[in-house]
Formats: C-alpha cells, sequence, structure tokens
C-alpha cells in the first residue's frame, strides 16, 4: 500500500496531537538512553525529580504560548512577550525587594501593567493599523530598555519567601490528588457537553466507546502525571498555575463567543467585519491576554530565580511561538489550540532539558530548535496542503 500525500495530510489533520506525543515519546526515550548510568543502571534524564524540573522550566514557556496561540490564531504576532516578561519580572522585585511590597499587592501591580502594556500594544496594532510585527519589534525594544532602566542594569535580589513560593515550591500530596480529579471531571464535563450540543445541531459525533476511551487516556495520562510528581515531592506551583491556564484558556476557545471570534477574525478577517463583529476590539483583547499571561510568566520567573534580573525572559518569545507552530496552530491563522501549544511547549522544553544534561554548547542548542521550528511550519504546509507545486 503506497502512502501518498493526501494520506499524510488527513493523518497530520486528523492526529496531530497523537503524533506529538509520539514525538516527546521518542525524545525521552532518545535521551534517557543517552543519559544512562551503567553504574547506577539508572537515566538521569528518566527520573522523577528531572521531570518535575523538565516540567517547571516548560511552564513558563507554556504560559506564554497559551496566549500566543489566540495572537497567531487571529492572524498576529507578538515579538515582545520575552522583554514584556523581563520588565514584568523586574517590577516584581522591585516591588518585593526595595518597597516591601505585600505579595497581594505586588501581584495586582504587576497584572494591572501587564494587561496596560498588552493592552497599549492591541490598540497600536488594531485601531491604529501599525502591523503587529512593527509594533512589537519596537516593543521588544522599549520594554528591554526599560527593564534596563529600572534594575539599573543590575540583579535586583533576593525577593520574600511567599515571591520565591510561585516559582519553586510544591504542592501539598492531597492538594495536588485534588486539582488531577478535579481537571480529570472538567475533562468530562467539557466533552460530553460538546457531544450533547453537537447532538442538538444534528451534527456529527463520535462513537461513545471513542467518547469514554479517550476520557480514560487522559485521565490515565493525570493518574501517570500525579504519580511521578508525587514521588518526588509533589506539584510544581508554577505547573497548578499552567494548568489552571490551561482549563481556562480552552473554555475560552472553544466555549466562548470571544473565542469563536477570535477564530472567525483570524479565518477570515473581512467576512467576519461584515458579520457585525468588532474586530478591532477582538484583536485588542487579545494582545491584553498576552500581556496578562507575560504577568503571570514574569512573576513566577523571579520566584524562579529569586532575583530579579535584567537579561530573564531573553528570548522567551522565539520559544513560545515555536511552541505554537509546533503544536499545530497554523501561521496563517484561523487554526491552533491551548492544549497543542503546551506539547509544544514541552517538546520544546524536552530538548533544552536534554541537550543541557548532555553538556551540548548552546549554541547548537540553538540550531537544533531552529530546525525544528522550521520543520514544524512545513508540517503545517503538508497537512493544509498549500505547498508550491
Amino acid at each position: 500500500m503506497t502512502l501518498t500525500k493526501k494520506d499524510v495530510r488527513k493523518f497530520l489533520s486528523e492526529y496531530k496531537i497523537v503524533a506529538l506525543l509520539f514525538i516527546i515519546v521518542i525524545i525521552w526515550a532518545f535521551f534517557g538512553f543517552l543519559t544512562y548510568d551503567s553504574e547506577t543502571g539508572t537515566s538521569q534524564f528518566l527520573t522523577t525529580r528531572n521531570f518535575s524540573n523538565l516540567l517547571r522550566q516548560m511552564a513558563i514557556t507554556g504560559m506564554l504560548a497559551s496566549a500566543m496561540v489566540f495572537v497567531i490564531v487571529a492572524g498576529e504576532i507578538d515579538l515582545s512577550v520575552g522583554s514584556l516578561l523581563g520588565l514584568l519580572g523586574g517590577i516584581a522585585a522591585v516591588a518585593d525587594v526595595t518597597y516591601h511590597l505585600p505579595l497581594w499587592q505586588t501581584i495586582t501591580l504587576v497584572i494591572v501593567m501587564g494587561l496596560f502594556f498588552g493592552l497599549m500594544v492591541g490598540w497600536l496594532t488594531a485601531y491604529l493599523g501599525i502591523p503587529s510585527f512593527i509594533v512589537t519589534l519596537g516593543g521588544q525594544l522599549v520594554f528591554r530598555g526599560m527593564v534596563l532602566g529600572l534594575t539599573g542594569g543590575i540583579t535586583i535580589a533576593p525577593v520574600g519567601p511567599e515571591l520565591r513560593y510561585i516559582g519553586q515550591d510544591y504542592l501539598p500530596g492531597w492538594l495536588g490528588n485534588s486539582g488531577g480529579v478535579l481537571l480529570f471531571l472538567v475533562l468530562a464535563a467539557l466533552a460530553f457537553w460538546t457531544r450533547i450540543n453537537r447532538q442538538k445541531h444534528k451534527l456529527v459525533v463520535p462513537s461513545m466507546t471513542t467518547e469514554v476511551g479517550r476520557l480514560l487516556f487522559a485521565g490515565a495520562l493525570i493518574l501517570g502525571f500525579l504519580l511521578t510528581l508525587n514521588s518526588y515531592r509533589g506539584v510544581p506551583a508554577p505547573v497548578l498555575i499552567l494548568l489552571v491556564i490551561l482549563g481556562v484558556f480552552t473554555v475560552i476557545g472553544n466555549k466562548t463567543t470571544f473565542g469563536r471570534h477570535i477564530y472567525a477574525v483570524g479565518s477570515n478577517m473581512e467576512a467576519t467585519r461584515l458579520s457585525g463583529v468588532n474586530v478591532a476590539y477582538v484583536k485588542m483583547m487579545v494582545f491584553a491576554l498576552m500581556g496578562l499571561m507575560c504577568a503571570f510568566a514574569g512573576l513566577t520567573t523571579t520566584g524562579r530565580l529569586a532575583a530579579g534580573t535584567p537579561s530573564a525572559g531573553m528570548g522567551s518569545e522565539l520559544d513560545a511561538i515555536a511552541s505554537c507552530f509546533i503544536g499545530g496552530t497554523s501561521m496563517r491563522g484561523g487554526v491552533g489550540s491551548v492544549s497543542g501549544a503546551l506539547v509544544g511547549a514541552v517538546i520544546m522544553a524536552s530538548l533544552d532539558n536534554g541537550m543541557s544534561m548532555m553538556g551540548i554548547d548552546t549554541f547548537w542548542q540553538q540550531i537544533v530548535k531552529g530546525i525544528i521550528l522550521v520543520a514544524a511550519v512545513y508540517m503545517d504546509i503538508v497537512s493544509s496542503g498549500t505547498q508550491r507545486n
């Protein structure tokens, strides 16, 4: 039986997440083999401690990628998120170390500033008509200059234990397990809610056996995830924050009018405008969500480093964008999912983690990630059937 391009496109479009999970298994097996210690009989990469560290590293990229999905789906791009993360993390450090603000005031200040900068970028793009590439490229320079001015080019440390908890500590076992159960119940509710709505509108629905099988598979992944993390020290706090973001953004993208408008704008902006949707408002709010995620990522980065550094977040925008493309977000807009972007973030973090453990030079790590980004975009072209003859 000959495998045609049509068959490849069909597989990539229908089973992209499954294919990505399979890629993760291959990457983990590869680094597990290369870091195997014959004396101890264990692999350094496949330890529960390293798995916990990997997820902690992935959490910050995942926060940015969760909102970057909506930006790209809406047909835009944001190159300033790494610099904005650094600025907001610097603000958190200064508020905590210099002004000794309570944690809730620091978090509120950072979130408000993140929303403000996100709205400003969105307004310049959506209402003034400046291309988002130019606005965010300028923002990248402006925000990086602001953090250098704010910190004086030096590290602001040490932050208090409350702020460090956000980036470093672990949840009690009972709380992590409760979160896992809640996540499974939310997935089940969303699955059957979607099924009922599709049946109401006489749309095609998968068989009940298929639906239950998917939920059981998701439940097995959650159970394995919890057992692995609890065998070390528990679920890291940044991972819990990321899981909450995943749930909220999935609901926004799949179950709200605003989410449907984002996909409509990216698919056909003119038709969406003619149907009465305020396209400019939708685009501005997408950038506001991006600013909000930069706030969470900035707080987590400062907590993890226990300091605010002028170089924090440098290059994070590329990791976030690459995670989205690897996870199936289309560069043409209109297609993408938060869950796919997070799987892409796991792939990026796994590569970083594995190559660092092997002592591979940083320049080789950048080369590998660049090749993977190009390959991910090519897979998007193949799956959509838009490649040139």
